[in-house]
């Protein structure tokens, strides 16, 4: 970092302002498959890797390319690739890998209309369960979602800050109009940018998967003199498959500690207008530019309607809807698919206050009318 250089100001798309924030985070390796409406992503990337010392390869499809970002990551390089709904889908077994192995790595997904091939050029949410269950078992995973070009930029920087913390894949969930639409951004020299947690005792003392007091074991990167087992199956502390349950369970409590205990550190959300509030707004992505500009109308026609907008999406900000819910009257959730994240809502609010979902699935926006309409009726 130099923060005697200026900010830079820049007119952006989604997908540039990703690239970025990539590179600002000091992505040096990217492995990917072109698909609508990712694509400019690498296209960008293409040109822009070698010149800053990294790596860019086109992979024959989306299950290499996250297979060669986890190699690359585990060759001591931060990696990503980015896809859409379908490529995403192909990408999971690779994903869960990631989760059980520890390997930290980011995974963009511009969402796109589905199921199948849907429409590739409109926008959606349809992949918020997927970016949580999609790979088979039980797993933690962090998911946040921009709703505008810069915020696009910082989460970036701030999924790979958060990857190589806690030794974990991390799901950018952009989508099609945030990908695509144009905003000034400021890009600033003087970003926080964190590296994986290295060890430092010598290589025979070296245990890639022991449980240390953060939770986070350190990483060391191949070919650096330390050898070490990685594998998919349940596996001890030095990442050789294990049966014994004195080793798999500490293991998975470890794993999912080190994400449940760094809620604060890991959860974004923000609130306006809940101080008086009798119904909220919680909304997420590109639905959240609607519901904001709902509720600004709703207030200046006197009604008392509060916003909260979800930056992380997993893990999921239970507390804070729980504590909207016992103040309001009615809990609104805009979002473009038939209702994913609503359940989450249902689920954190616990009867506390109805909640009642805007949706839309035709490829076009959520409009701020419909929301002022759910508002009412």
């Amino acid at each position: 970092m130099n923060s005697s250089l200026p900010d830079s100001v820049r007119l952006l798309q989604g997908n540039e302002a990703c690239v970025e924030g990539a590179l600002a985070a000091g992505l040096r390796f990217y492995a990917g498959y072109p698909i609508t409406p990712s694509t400019e992503i690498a296209e960008q990337l293409s040109a822009r890797l070698p010149r800053v010392g990294g790596k860019f390869i086109q992979m024959e499809d989306e299950i290499a390319s996250l297979a060669a970002v986890i190699g690359a990551s585990l060759g001591g390089l931060k990696a990503m690739t980015a896809t859409s709904g379908p490529g995403f889908s192909l990408m999971q077994e690779n994903l869960g890998y990631a989760c059980a192995a520890e390997i930290p790595c980011v995974v963009v997904d511009v969402q796109r209309a589905g199921p199948s091939t849907g429409q590739p050029t409109s926008p959606s949410q349809g992949d918020v369960m997927q970016a949580r269950w999609g790979t088979h078992g039980d797993h933690p995973i962090i998911a946040l979602c921009p709703s505008s070009v810069e915020e696009t930029y910082h989460l970036t920087i701030r999924a790979f800050n958060l990857s190589e913390r806690y030794r974990t894949p991390v799901v950018l969930l952009m989508d099609e109009v945030v990908g695509h639409m144009r905003e000034k951004v400021v890009l600033s020299p003087d970003v926080e940018v964190l590296e994986r947690p290295r060890p430092v005792v010598p290589p025979e003392w070296y245990f890639p998967f022991e449980d240390p007091d953060t939770d986070v074991p350190p990483l060391v990167s191949f070919g650096s003199g330390y050898r070490y087992h990685v594998t998919g199956l349940y596996h001890d502390r030095a990442g050789f498959p294990t049966l014994r349950p004195d080793e798999i369970n500490p293991w998975f409590e470890r794993v999912f500690r080190k994400i449940e205990e760094s809620m604060d550190d890991i959860v974004q959300t923000t609130e306006e207008w809940m101080e008086d509030a009798e119904v909220a707004v919680i909304s997420y992505g590109i639905s959240a530019r609607s519901a904001r500009a709902a509720v600004r109308r709703a207030r200046a026609a006197g009604q008392r309607v509060g916003f909260v907008k979800l930056n992380t999406i997993w893990p999921f900000d239970a507390q804070t809807v729980a504590r909207v819910a016992e103040q309001v009257k009615l809990l609104v959730v805009p979002e473009l698919n038939r209702g994913q994240l609503i359940l989450e809502v249902e689920r954190a609010a616990r009867g506390q206050a109805p909640v009642r979902g805007v949706n839309r699935v035709d490829g076009e926006m959520i409009l701020p009318d419909q929301i002022l309409a759910a508002l009412e009726g």
